[in-house]
């Protein structure tokens, strides 16, 4: 892929984890800023999927009120969680 293609793709990403609550904003951004450019094609494939997810189901996953069915999904939202939550 070349750089410019990655750029595309990573500012599109970054817009994609704008969303309509504070705190999803500020957990999906610092993930992306920080992580997205490591991921495989893969996990970006399924970090892509996630973004599609609405709002309020993205906050209880990852705020602990529900947990996900999809296996791929609950890895994304355990990736994410772990890589922006400081270590105690």
């Amino acid at each position: 892929m070349t750089q410019t293609l990655l750029d595309t793709e990573f500012s599109r990403v970054r817009w994609q984890c704008r969303r309509g609550m504070l705190e999803l904003d500020t957990l999906l951004g610092e993930f992306v800023e920080q992580h997205y450019c490591s991921l495989s094609q893969l996990q970006r494939k399924h970090f892509h999927a996630i973004l599609e997810y609405p709002d309020q189901m993205l906050f209880d996953y990852f705020f602990g009120n529900s947990i996900p069915i999809d296996k791929d999904v609950a890895d994304v939202i355990q990736w994410i969680l772990q890589a922006v939550t400081p270590a105690p």
